[in-house]
């Protein structure tokens, strides 16, 4: 912001009214940037050097190494799964990484439950971060693993040998065929 814009214009030729308020105008653009720096750190979306400290209150390890937009989604994972664990929050948890729709399969005799990933192909990027936030969210006595969806014989089998062999094999695994 520069203060001299708000003056009446008499002070324009003023050369101790330009340096006051060039210094003004300097300190002010500082507060207003430090202040909104301040204002970021308060949530964890825009929160970048207090992560360690979110990490913390929620008892999650502090890993420096890992980048800050999977910190905050472990974290935001935690707040979610504070208190009881349900079924929409272990979904809601695996859509977020995988960008897909997910279904949980609950298997309680066996205190298992399986995450099904209906909404993509294949296996999704970042299973690793994704099996750790599970982790720490799910309840300790419970086991979980991951089921994928590929297509199949019966899907490909609509299409001509000739149109396929434009794909590579994880392509016709993995991907929508148009």
């Amino acid at each position: 912001m520069d203060l001299m814009n708000v003056l009446p214009s008499v002070y324009e030729e003023n050369i101790t009214m330009n340096e006051l308020q060039g210094i003004l105008s300097t300190d002010i653009n500082s507060l207003a940037s430090s202040f909104n720096q301040t204002i970021n750190e308060c949530f964890v979306n825009t929160a970048s050097s207090l992560l360690s400290r979110y990490e913390k209150i929620y008892g999650l390890k502090v890993d420096v190494s890992k980048n800050e937009a999977f910190r905050r989604e472990r974290i935001r994972a935690k707040t979610i799964g504070i208190g009881t664990v349900t079924k929409q929050m272990i979904m809601d948890t695996a859509a977020s990484y995988s960008n897909g729709e997910v279904e949980v399969i609950e298997d309680p005799v066996n205190s298992n439950f399986t995450i099904k990933f209906v909404g993509t192909r294949g296996i999704p990027a970042n299973m690793t971060d994704l099996t750790l936030t599970i982790e720490e969210v799910k309840p300790a006595h419970l086991a979980f693993n991951f089921e994928y969806v590929y297509n199949t014989n019966r899907v490909l089998s609509a299409y001509t040998h000739s149109r396929l062999s434009a794909y590579t094999h994880e392509q016709l695994r993995n991907e929508v065929i148009s």
